[in-house]
């Protein structure tokens, strides 16, 4: 969501950002151009900013594991997102964070511009999963690859109408 606040991150933080954006972008783009997921992303951005309320992070295994790389993980979150540590998920490996760059007034980024990867690719990632599952306020919502094929088959069936577009909806068809 863009605003005009004055970004609040110093030059050299800006820069590393940009830096592993660049290479992070590269890099994620290579994987995408070969992983056909099973969702795309429909609708737009509505600014609710509940993305930005409590950006969570699901670290993998070696992070996850390793005193020293959570460390360095958990210290890259506050030096260089901004992000403060205020709960541990252990049961789910998730990291739940205090973004210092919300302006929970205006539900605005204060380093729009240079916000971390993982706010740009809000709510793309989730189509990772297997059942992606996004705010009610979102804008975005996830839809089935193979929606126009599904739906169909659907209307080949003998369900009424109310039925076939609840089921529409629960299998992201729409």
């Amino acid at each position: 969501m863009h605003n005009s606040l004055p970004v609040r991150d110093p030059l050299p933080v800006r820069a590393l950002k940009l830096l592993v954006r660049s290479a992070w972008t590269i890099e994620y783009g290579i994987r995408r151009s070969f992983d056909r997921k099973s969702y795309k992303l429909g609708g737009a951005c509505g600014g609710c900013a509940k993305c930005c309320e409590k950006p969570t992070i699901r670290a993998g295994f070696f992070t996850w594991s390793v005193p020293g790389m959570r460390d360095i993980f958990l210290t890259w979150q506050r030096k260089i997102n901004g992000f403060d540590l205020v709960e541990v998920d252990e049961e789910n490996n998730l990291f739940v964070f205090r973004c210092t760059h919300f302006d929970w007034r205006t539900r605005k980024c204060g380093t729009y511009a240079s916000r971390p990867f993982m706010c740009r690719d809000y709510p793309r990632a989730l189509l990772d999963q297997p059942w992606p599952v996004l705010f009610d306020a979102c804008g975005f919502r996830p839809i089935a690859r193979n929606a126009e094929q599904m739906r169909a088959a659907l209307r080949d069936q003998q369900i009424p109408e109310a039925e076939r577009e609840k089921l529409e909806k629960k299998l992201y068809l729409r």
